[in-house]
């Protein structure tokens, strides 16, 4: 179907879906400050130079010595995921890929978009408790805030009824995901409620297309916080995900944050085994309802709510598709025909194979078997 003068307008708000949510975008800055450092690649190919736009397509899929390197999490050198990777694979497959390897393509209108978004947020944040700035070095660091996070929440949610930005993270089909949960409250019929504050520049809903996204988006949430709750996330998957050192000792500005806390901790060992102890201990139950709330970033004004509906076999079968592709058991995939007005808005629309080959991706793109030794 053509797309409509408001719907385009609307789209151009709507794009840029390989971008963090407003909630993961602090969790995803904080993490990347503590990250590794990685071994540069030895030469720059296609796939590491940024090519200008010159209506050439890109190709997305590097070669060693002729041969095809191995998933794309191996290649963008990822240990984990977001859940709005996830999420945004369900916009534009092939955003999110052109993303992953040329990050400097997006615009800074985009990220003027998310700064905004991240400041409602905090605002939201701040109304329920005050912020503590917490330095860290490490990505040990990192991850014991985000414990240290949800060894507070834990008991506030159950004595206040009411948190916001509590992490989560888990396995999921192979893959480990993490996420920050907008806010979780008890209803006054005792239930919990999840609920998820998207930001809108323009005073209007969002077409039905990204709705479809943020649908997912929270249904995904309480696929993991469940399955942590139920003592389904274990540590061993952690670490082996992570590649967390647990006998690293932890920053100083972390160590008293924890003791400021009521804990005393030396290690990530420590705080590990604390936090699920905690989760599995808690009894707080699994999420009963899922809300979205649509807010006017101008004016903060309501624009409207969505209760969404769970299906886990429909959440269990979109993820397993998804990881697919992280996986390298599949080639990316671009958007229907029919949602051909969605790349008129994407920073990769010039350069996209998708788009040039109508529909068919190039021979470029297509996994190949590893050739046996």
């Amino acid at each position: 179907m053509a797309e409509t003068g408001e719907e385009e307008t609307a789209s151009a708000e709507a794009s840029g879906f390989s971008d963090l949510s407003d909630s993961e975008l602090v969790e995803f800055l904080d993490l990347e400050d503590a990250k590794e450092p990685t071994v540069p690649p030895s030469k720059a190919g296609p796939s590491s130079e940024l090519p200008e736009k010159d209506d050439k397509p890109v190709s997305l899929q590097p070669r060693k010595n002729g041969l095809d390197v191995s998933s794309p999490m191996e290649r963008f050198q990822l240990k984990y995921l977001y859940v709005t990777d996830l999420c945004a694979q369900n916009w534009c497959e092939l955003q999110v890929v052109y993303g992953k390897e040329l990050p400097a393509f997006s615009t800074p209108e985009k990220a003027a978009v998310l700064d905004t978004g991240a400041s409602i947020h905090l605002a939201k944040e701040l109304e329920l408790h005050d912020l503590v700035t917490v330095p860290i070095t490490t990505k040990e660091d990192a991850w014991a805030v985000k414990f240290l996070n949800i060894l507070s929440m834990v008991p506030t949610l159950q004595s206040e009824g009411r948190i916001r930005e509590f992490p989560v993270f888990g396995e999921v089909e192979g893959v480990f995901l993490v996420g920050v949960i907008d806010e979780l409250h008890y209803t006054a019929k005792g239930e919990l409620e999840l609920t998820e504050l998207k930001t809108r520049r323009r005073p209007v809903l969002p077409l039905p297309a990204q709705k479809k996204k943020d649908y997912f988006q929270v249904s995904l949430y309480k696929y993991i916080f469940d399955a942590m709750v139920q003592g389904k996330v274990i540590p061993a998957s952690l670490i082996h995900h992570t590649k967390l050192c647990l006998d690293t000792p932890l920053g100083p500005s972390v160590l008293r944050h924890a003791r400021q806390g009521g804990f005393s901790v030396k290690s990530l060992s420590d705080l590990m085994e604390l936090v699920f102890l905690s989760l599995t201990l808690s009894d707080l139950p699994a999420i009963d309802t899922l809300k979205l709330e649509y807010v006017h970033q101008e004016t903060a004004a309501v624009l409207g709510t969505e209760i969404v509906a769970f299906d886990e076999k429909e959440v269990k079968s979109q993820v397993q598709h998804y990881v697919a592709y992280w996986m390298g058991r599949r080639a990316p995939q671009g958007v229907d025909v029919e949602e051909a007005w969605k790349c008129r808005t994407c920073d990769y629309v010039d350069i996209c194979e998708w788009r040039r080959g109508r529909g068919v991706l190039s021979s470029s793109l297509e996994p190949k078997a590893k050739k046996l030794k």
